[in-house]
């Protein structure tokens, strides 16, 4: 069942809000796809005006760059070991964006939304 996002049918006080007009399918959106860690898997999605987002459901590689060298090279993912959107999110291995993974290179921050891009980039950190 799809999300859709409008105005409650309720006001504050409890009474009833009456609609103006139908539902629209801009209004419609969908579930939380959480990107984990494992092997890769990802899905096709029409967006708006016709085009793909590529949604990624597991992945265990990340293009890891080295801020200090400038080069980025794809490794392979160990574990997630810290992620402030959910302290939840470690126990089960999903990645967001400004989670702390361990890496073959080391530790590394995420820097871009893994559900959004299909990808997983990441910087390392000291």
């Amino acid at each position: 069942m799809a999300l859709y996002h409008h105005k409650s049918k309720r006001r504050q006080s409890g009474g009833r809000r009456r609609p103006k007009r139908k539902k629209r399918k801009y209004e419609l959106g969908s579930e939380p796809m959480p990107t984990q860690v494992g092997e890769e898997k990802t899905k096709k999605i029409r967006t708006m005006g016709g085009d793909n987002k590529t949604r990624l459901l597991k992945t265990n590689k990340a293009n890891v760059t080295n801020p200090e060298t400038g080069e980025t090279n794809q490794t392979e993912i160990e574990e997630v070991t810290e992620n402030q959107a959910n302290p939840h999110y470690v126990r089960r291995d999903i990645i967001t964006k400004g989670a702390i993974i361990q890496t073959k290179q080391g530790k590394a921050k995420v820097t871009n939304r893994p559900g959004q891009d299909g990808v997983v980039n990441a910087k390392i950190i000291n």
